[in-house]
């Protein structure tokens, strides 16, 4: 294979930024790739009931009182563009794109929306019956168990430890509560918007003065507290009688972005199982084909951040697969990585780097998540140089520090009758309560 290439500068574009008097932050870059523009209107969202909130992403965009949710894709269509809503325990994400030229009708749109969503009961009805089948078909699936499970042992009583509702308690929603949520909590105080595409960015952020600013209003703002310390421990078994694979889930502590360890522990993270050339890929599924695609990475939440590590394997080789992940994360965290392995890993993680910005949308996401974290894309050029620079004894002092098998909280969901005994010769096993 070819010599690697030199690390390329990281180039960011001119950032253009506003607080419009109604409290919305808008942050407006040019990216002229293609004639077209992306928003992100990203809203504080934290401790928002999880059944209304999931069902309000499905609603939002379902009508006003002058339009129906026909009228507005038809709009939406007109200026080549489309609205779509989303949800997790710290915000909501309301994406959009169009043609250059239609950025002030999309803009337009957006603002009716936020002022005027009725939550048509008919509408409520269809996409309250969907998201309850969707919610019952996760419920059937081992990944979402899985996740469920780990979200509990890593969270304990924070708001957190539970990310999906119930099916009971979104059939209780009603439109008259998504109303009530929906003046509660979305209002422009503390909401940024990005606006990325082809545009000149004074004039896209005066088109968002001019097209939100009758959104207002007063509403509450919550935030949450930091997530606990992350508790080793036994193993937490969840029995799923006859399963013929066990889902590997296992959480290590990780520090947010802006701490001095963050670019170490990436790349240790990279090493161990964050990309498809680490050790634990090359071992668990080159070498010894437990499982098809094993994966690690730092997930970051305002409250706090964790690292995760997840794997589907055969039931019969569930013990020796979770032999070799302790392996690996002893292996990291008692021993250097070899100067090779180290490069390769920055090559990835600086790489990413520069496609993560490479399309309009790209670009849009990275600015709106940075923001939520009080971030600026400035972070990016400070992150890429703490990567580069970091030595293989950064790297080595954070895989000690965070990557320690003894820190390791982890579930095992499986048949447990066939794999709790080996996995208890392991480390000590406890059942999940019913």
């Amino acid at each position: 294979m070819p010599v690697l290439g030199p690390n390329r500068p990281l180039k960011l574009p001119k950032t253009v930024e506003r607080t419009l008097d109604n409290g919305l932050t808008v942050i407006a870059l040019r990216r002229s790739s293609v004639p077209l523009v992306e928003i992100r209107l990203r809203v504080p969202f934290a401790k928002a009931h999880l059944a209304r909130a999931a069902l309000l992403t499905q609603t939002v965009l379902s009508g006003t009182t002058a339009m129906s949710t026909v009228d507005i894709a038809a709009e939406l269509q007109k200026v080549g563009g489309g609205l779509s809503a989303g949800a997790d325990p710290d915000r909501l994400l309301i994406s959009g794109n169009a043609l250059v030229g239609g950025l002030e009708r999309l803009l337009d749109l957006l603002a009716e929306v936020l002022t005027d969503a009725n939550y048509p009961a008919d509408e409520v009805s269809t996409e309250r019956a969907r998201l309850v089948d969707r919610i019952r078909v996760a419920q059937s699936q081992p990944s979402h168990l899985a996740r469920a499970a780990l979200l509990k042992r890593m969270y304990g009583k924070h708001p957190y430890a539970i990310q999906t509702p119930a099916p009971e308690q979104v059939e209780a929603v009603t439109p008259g509560t998504l109303r009530t949520l929906h003046a509660e909590r979305l209002h422009p105080a503390g909401a940024t918007l990005v606006i990325v595409g082809d545009i000149a960015p004074e004039k896209a952020i005066a088109a968002a003065e001019q097209m939100l600013s009758k959104w207002d209003g007063a509403g509450s703002t919550v935030e949450l507290p930091p997530t606990p310390e992350l508790r080793p421990g036994p193993l937490t078994l969840v029995d799923r009688p006859g399963s013929v694979q066990s889902s590997l889930r296992l959480a290590l502590p990780a520090v947010p972005r802006r701490h001095p360890d963050h670019a170490a522990l990436q790349l240790a993270n990279l090493v161990f199982g964050g990309y498809f050339s680490s050790r634990w890929v090359e071992n668990i599924r080159e070498d010894k084909g437990y499982t098809y695609g094993p994966h690690s990475l730092v997930e970051h939440a305002v409250a706090g951040s964790a690292l995760v590590v997840a794997a589907e394997v055969a039931t019969a080789v569930t013990g020796p697969a979770l032999l070799e992940t302790l392996y690996e994360l002893g292996r990291l965290a008692s021993l250097p990585p070899e100067q090779e392995e180290l490069e390769q890993a920055r090559q990835y993680a600086l790489g990413t780097l520069q496609l993560g910005m490479s399309t309009q949308a790209g670009l849009a996401g990275l600015v709106s998540t940075y923001a939520g974290f009080g971030l600026r894309l400035d972070y990016l050029a400070e992150h890429a140089a703490r990567l580069a620079k970091a030595t293989r004894e950064d790297v080595a002092a954070a895989a000690a520090q965070y990557l320690a098998p003894s820190r390791v909280a982890a579930v095992v969901l499986g048949d447990a009758e066939q794999i709790e005994r080996p996995l208890s010769a392991l480390t000590a096993v406890t059942r999940a309560a019913s």
